[in-house]
């Protein structure tokens, strides 16, 4: 039987959209939901098969917001299992998983900065890299730049490229 785990739609001490508040609400809170489906990637790596992450819809009577939700199809498997285990809490801040704030709030008024999700990835990728020894810093870098290098690969090859073109 298949069942979703809501993880939220944003990390849990971060700013997020607001539905009947925000301005331009959908597209903040689509945009914000996508940034957050990346830094699970970034901490927890993708899901195992079985299960995926995905944007559900929640109607309210203001509207619709949506949540990142882990979607499971097998939950007799040890790995989705394990991998739901590790997911359903969320993430504390974007700052767990390397990621700047993906949307600046001023009172009600939503920017995102970056408007393209590719770069969200990127910085995170940037700013996790190894140093000229091959070591990271932390050894949560390790784990983050692992996973997004892996769940992004054209995106990791992008910010090697972008590296190297700063140090030319």
């Amino acid at each position: 039987m298949s069942y979703t785990i809501d993880i939220g739609a944003a990390p849990a001490n971060a700013h997020c959209a607001q539905l009947g508040h925000t301005p331009d609400f959908e597209r903040v809170n689509r945009f914000e939901i996508d940034a957050y489906r990346i830094g699970i990637i970034a901490i927890h790596g993708l899901p195992p098969e079985g299960c995926h992450l995905t944007s559900k819809p929640n109607r309210h009577d203001f509207g619709t917001y949506r949540t990142l939700v882990l979607h499971i199809d097998d939950e007799h498997d040890a790995a989705v299992a394990a991998y739901a285990e590790a997911v359903e809490d969320g993430l504390g801040s974007w700052i767990e998983a390397a990621i700047a704030c993906p949307v600046e709030y001023d009172g009600n008024v939503a920017t995102i900065p970056r408007p393209e999700l590719d770069e969200v990835t990127i910085g995170a990728l940037l700013t996790t890299r190894p140093g000229a020894n091959g070591r990271f810093a932390i050894p949560a870098f390790e784990t983050i730049h692992t996973n997004l290098s892996a769940a992004f690969p054209k995106l990791a090859e992008a910010a090697r490229t972008r590296l190297a073109g700063d140090a030319a």
